[in-house]
């Protein structure tokens, strides 16, 4: 009976055969160009890419490893390549409003030409105005002007000074304005001789001051007419200069962008502001040479001179295909960009030049993509995104703009309008947290690639895993891999996978397994890496993170956990466990011991009762009382306390995997019947007897038999499986050749009944019977202290 349900060696893990690749080594063997294991994925991701609906942007989740990133990246230039190059993107002053700047498109390319047409018309304008406000034609004219200006001041004040001769007023100008003096016999009268003047001398001689006066400010107004006049026309000059200066650059400009109405229309501007500022051009004059701050005016010219530049903001000119943009660094500001300052003689500033751009800009015309996570926790870039998506327009704000915490002058540079598609990389978690609680999330990503950890061991996938292990060994320019070494990678998937039937998809396991292969190869100095550098590999990356699995091995050696692997006892089962430690797992057998009594308790779990026990583990607990309610007791009460406990457990248990286990060790202490310490048990039981599969059984497997070999093999030792889980076995080659030696021995059961057999030794009803026996016995017991009460009481 024992023996028939045995599994032999080879149903112990999964035996690649390396004949089925046709090459010596991957020198010959075809590269990996597709995805491989993951077609839901890849289907929904092309279609992703394929629809150009508002809302389908994507959401790729999967574990690390799974090649999300890299198939991403691949994917969507893929498709980009043959999409068409979007346009530049300018920002250009806007002298109307300067804290508004505007917003230009030009074809690809083209947006670097106009930066440099800019950059040559102010350089052209800086070299050619001063000379043409040097010449001897714009002297002349000026001249003429001043000229004329002086000959109608001349006249007025000609005419002045006349009527004051007449009226004998000595007229007397000065910074505060116009003073009279009265004249007598040529002479000025001063003061003292004014007040000695009779009466009537003196209001005569003071009603001519008082017309000289106002005929005085007659001729300040007149001259000042004529001096606003002569200003016009010097202005008018310039004008006319000026244009005739600016005019045919601009001009021949504008002809050149005359298919784009935005840039002629810019270029209307600059005419205008260039000439209406046409002293910033002018030389400087000669006063001004030994002027102690010329250099301060010849650098605030300058900055003058930089309002005509253009900010290129986004330069697809080496473009081949729509972009491609992976921000790794999410920020609010690295995502919609940001207006710079910087600090002007103690003063804070900014202006359109230093408008940065942010990965939408670049990726606007093809696609981003971003790290779910990374986006969340940066402080507004998730909404930034949102509002950007929603509204598929790009809009430069300051982040205190948005949560109010500081208001600052800045710039508003106009929107850009956005078409974008978002490629979000993520986990399942983040996923559904997003879909749950953000409303907008749904709306705006309606396409969920899944991105599986694992796929079907066929053929076809071993063969594709071949091709990614030759692509990984040409881009890593490793040594290459023999058929014997593929094999065993393809091997070590499985285990990766935690199943015969499965390859893992965490390609990044697989790459660092090649990779450390190709070092082992190479300290060995073998041009050619073989199965033997993969099992080294293996170990040796298994021995970097065992270091607490070796101590408690040590405890196991010295006794300092009790555990029996050679006896037989009433009672008490060798459990197995799972610990992780980081990302390196193993297995950890553990006592598991009732004590049964009479009683009406049922049965008591005493990690649950000091809370040292998970939801699961109680609840499997809870199942047993099920399981013995109804095997034992249709016809008489349940009248049993049974305590279970995890010897020396002292961090808490969790899970269901044991709650066999559990059972086993009751049925031994109700029936007496010793149970083989030698056979380790893993498992969960349902009510009706029949055993589940768990999970982490090569791992459970591994860590029993570590033990044994430490205490000593017997030739009797082994573990006891569910059945399902027998293709779920990826045992190492130690174990393997133990279990083909007849050292050690695994048993896969579907029922109590063949466990409880094999534990024994005994037939299953024997032990049935045992317990109800047992139980019975403790009915009548209970019965005759019932009856001794009553007689008591009565």
């Amino acid at each position: 009976m024992t023996e028939s349900l045995e599994l032999s060696a080879g149903q112990l893990r999964f035996q690649c055969d390396e004949s089925i690749f046709k090459f010596d080594t991957t020198e010959s063997a075809p590269p990996l160009e597709v995805m491989i294991g993951q077609e839901r994925a890849v289907k929904a991701v092309e279609f992703g890419l394929f629809t150009k609906i508002p809302g389908y942007n994507i959401f790729m989740s999967g574990l690390v490893g799974t090649g999300k990133i890299t198939y991403a990246k691949s994917a969507v230039q893929k498709v980009a390549q043959d999409e068409a190059v979007p346009d530049d993107w300018c920002y250009v002053n806007n002298f109307e409003n300067p804290g508004q700047p505007i917003a230009v498109s030009l074809p690809a390319g083209q947006g670097s030409i106009f930066r440099q047409d800019m950059q040559d018309l102010v350089e052209n304008l800086k070299s050619d105005i001063p000379k043409i406000f040097s010449g001897d034609q714009y002297e002349q004219a000026k001249g003429d002007i001043v000229k004329t200006f002086q000959a109608k001041r001349a006249v007025i004040m000609e005419g002045f000074n006349q009527y004051c001769e007449q009226n004998e007023i000595s007229p007397q100008w000065s910074t505060t304005g116009f003073i009279g003096l009265p004249v007598e016999n040529g002479t000025p009268v001063t003061p003292e001789e004014f007040q000695k003047l009779d009466k009537d001398k003196r209001e005569a001689i003071e009603q001519k001051l008082l017309a000289v006066h106002e005929k005085a400010m007659d001729a300040v107004r007149m001259v000042q007419q004529v001096e606003r006049l002569a200003r016009e026309e010097l202005k008018g000059l310039d004008t006319k200069v000026g244009l005739f200066a600016a005019g045919h650059f601009i001009d021949d400009l504008q002809e050149k962008y005359q298919d784009f109405e935005k840039v002629v229309a810019y270029l209307d501007t600059v005419k205008a502001e260039v000439v209406k500022n046409i002293n910033d051009f002018k030389p400087a004059a000669n006063d001004e040479e030994n002027n102690p701050f010329l250099m301060f005016k010849k650098n605030m010219q300058d900055s003058i001179k930089d309002k005509y530049k253009v900010n290129l903001l986004v330069d697809n000119r080496d473009m081949d295909g729509a972009p491609v943009v992976l921000e790794i660094n999410p920020t609010y500001y690295n995502l919609v960009g940001r207006v710079e300052y910087e600090n002007r003689m103690g003063v804070v500033s900014t202006d359109f030049s230093m408008i940065k751009s942010g990965a939408l800009h670049r990726a606007n015309g093809g696609y981003l993509l971003l790290n779910v996570r990374d986006v969340l926790t940066n402080i507004g870039a998730w909404e930034g995104l949102k509002r950007v998506l929603k509204t598929n327009t790009l809009l430069i704000e300051n982040l205190s703009d948005q949560y109010g915490m500081l208001a600052m002058a800045s710039v508003k540079p106009q929107a850009i309008p956005l078409n974008v598609k978002i490629i979000l990389i993520g986990n399942p978690s983040l996923y559904h947290l997003l879909f749950n609680y953000d409303e907008d999330f749904r709306k705006l990503f309606k396409i969920y690639a899944d991105f599986d950890i694992d796929m079907k061991n066929n053929d076809v996938n071993r063969q594709k895993l071949a091709g990614f292990i030759t692509s990984t060994v040409k881009k890593e320019q490793l040594k290459p891999f023999d058929r014997s070494a593929v094999a065993k990678m393809v091997e070590h998937a499985t285990r990766l996978a935690g199943s015969q039937d499965k390859l893992t998809t965490r390609f990044s396991d697989i790459v660092e397994v090649v990779c450390e292969a190709d070092t082992w190869a190479t300290m060995d100095q073998c041009p050619v890496v073989s199965a033997q550098h993969i099992r080294k590999a293996v170990d040796e990356k298994r021995y970097r993170s065992n270091k607490y699995e070796e101590k408690l091995q040590e405890m196991f050696a010295e006794g300092m956990f009790l555990i029996d692997t050679q006896d037989e006892r009433v009672g008490q089962v060798n459990g197995l466990a799972v610990l992780a430690v980081g990302e390196y797992t193993f297995g950890k057998p553990s006592r598991i011991t009732a004590n049964t009594y009479l009683g009406k308790h049922g049965v008591i779990n005493i990690e649950r009762e000091t809370e040292m026990s998970g939801t699961s583990h109680s609840k499997g607990v809870l199942i047993l009382g099920g399981y013995l309610g109804q095997k034992y007791a249709q016809d008489q009460p349940l009248t049993v306390t049974a305590s279970l406990t995890f010897e020396q457990l002292y961090e808490g248990v969790d899970g269901d995997s044991a709650s066999s286990t559990e059972l086993y060790a009751i049925l031994s202490s109700l029936s007496e019947i010793p149970i083989k310490q030698y056979i380790a048990v893993t498992g969960s039981v349902n009510q009706k007897g029949e055993v589940q599969p768990i999970g982490g059984a090569t791992q459970k497997i591994e860590g029993f038999y570590a033990v044994c070999k430490l205490k000593g093999l017997n030739g009797k030792q082994g573990v006891m499986i569910p059945y399902q889980n027998v293709k779920d076995l990826t045992l190492n080659d130690e174990v393997v050749e133990a279990v083909q030696q007849g050292q050690f021995h695994i048993y896969p059961v579907k029922t109590i009944d063949q466990g409880i057999e094999i534990l024994t030794g005994i037939a299953a009803e024997t032990v049935h019977q045992g317990v109800r026996q047992k139980l019975h016995s403790y009915t009548e017991t209970l019965l005759k202290l019932s009856k001794s009460l009553d007689k008591e009481d009565k």
